[in-house]
């Protein structure tokens, strides 16, 4: 059976934003969904919540390590690359290697950053407070991640700016920006960005200081060091992954707040509700909208006959509006409890900096909602052409000036 406006490999599909109309067919008519692919195999669409988890927490049989996190196909030193770097291995293997930055994410470290974010959040206000107008994007949203894991990889704040340019061009394969439908721009940007990496392993065996790059120049896996090419895709993982996505999480939380302007009151006028509205933030944008993962043998999910090696997607934005898990799930509402969502992944593979990313996410609206509580679009909303990343690239925002 194929389900009509639903090509989920056509990222036009997705220009608007999440096509939540298609989702909701498929969670209704097909959750376990045969996708055709036009130059692929094709690949299961899994759309709702429990069988999300299911995948997700059955990694044995639903490998990340066989064909790595994307739709598409990997080959030759591309596919070894991508198998080097975290999201894309299985355990043992990826606990092993996890564990070697586990305790920088904890929430017991993360919390000591806290008063440091803030600064850092107040300082990144200050710099537009007074024109009463910019690009919420670029000047805000993507600053404080940017800032934050500089200075935890061990990255001079001056270069912050080529870590956006590198991560925009590498997430952003679909979108024409950003080098079209050819893959040959990320490629060069990922190799710009190992080379820079070895710059910085090079100083760090040198000068070692309280950083992950020293970390990981020191780590053992198995009594071995890492090799480059381990170190590199560590590298590149936390640089990207620790902007990118909260990034685009403040982004589009900020965008629900201006088109729900009762829930922003609600808000204004309760901070208690913040850490809700954090979570509510994380289940509406959904970051990260989709990872692949690999049959490794015969199976059955909801009925449908899995085949060892098929592709399967789970869609984290979808299970994330399931009606079976959340009341009302088309609303956006600040103060939802309980709200189990799924943004951060669920499993071996759940997001390493899900405790950082929150206390970014929330004390960047804490210092926004005290400081431009009238903020509102000024112009149209340009999102990322993708079908992995729910992204938006710019959002012109005006507030009152604040004098000084």
């Amino acid at each position: 059976m194929q389900l009509p406006g639903v090509d989920l490999a056509n990222p036009d599909l997705f220009l608007a934003g999440w096509p939540h109309e298609a989702f909701a067919l498929l969670r209704a008519q097909a959750p376990v969904y045969w996708h055709e692919e036009a130059n692929g195999p094709g690949f299961w669409v899994v759309s709702k919540y429990h069988d999300v988890l299911a995948v997700q927490l059955d990694s044995k049989t639903f490998s990340s390590a066989r064909g790595g996190t994307l739709i598409r196909e990997f080959d030759g030193e591309e596919r070894e690359a991508v198998r080097s770097q975290l999201i894309n291995m299985d355990a043992p293997r990826h606990t092993r290697f996890r564990r070697l930055v586990n305790m920088g994410f904890s929430p017991k470290m993360t919390n000591r950053l806290a008063p440091h974010i803030r600064d850092m959040a107040g300082r990144i206000i200050d710099a537009v407070a007074a024109r009463g107008e910019c690009d919420f994007v670029a000047e805000i949203a993507a600053e404080l991640p940017l800032q934050v894991i500089a200075e935890m990889i061990g990255i001079p704040l001056a270069d912050r700016h080529l870590i956006f340019k590198w991560s925009n061009d590498m997430i952003g394969f679909d979108d024409p920006e950003y080098g079209g439908a050819g893959a040959e721009v990320g490629k060069i940007a990922s190799m710009q960005m190992y080379m820079y990496a070895n710059e910085l392993a090079v100083e760090r065996k040198k000068s070692p200081r309280d950083d992950v790059v020293s970390v990981l120049m020191a780590a053992e896996v198995d009594g071995e060091k890492l090799t480059e090419v381990e170190f590199d895709s560590f590298f590149l993982l936390l640089a990207v992954a620790g902007n990118e996505t909260t990034r685009n999480l403040i982004s589009g939380g900020m965008l629900a707040l201006m088109q729900h302007p009762d829930e922003r009151r609600r808000l204004l006028a309760d901070p208690s509700l913040m850490p809700t509205a954090v979570e509510e933030m994380l289940r509406w944008v959904s970051p990260v909208m989709y990872f692949r993962r690999t049959a490794t043998r015969d199976a059955e999910l909801r009925g449908q006959a899995i085949r060892e090696a098929d592709k399967l997607t789970v869609w984290y934005g979808s299970a994330n509006r399931d009606e079976e898990v959340f009341p009302h799930a088309d609303r956006f509402d600040v103060g939802r409890t309980p709200n189990d969502h799924l943004a951060f992944g669920i499993g071996h593979h759940f997001c390493l900096g899900a405790n950082l990313a929150r206390l970014e996410i929330q004390i960047m609206f804490e210092e926004l909602l005290r400081r431009l509580p009238d903020i509102e679009l000024a112009g149209p909303v340009e999102r990322l052409r993708s079908n992995f990343i729910n992204g938006i690239k710019r959002m012109p925002v005006r507030f009152a000036p604040e004098r000084s």
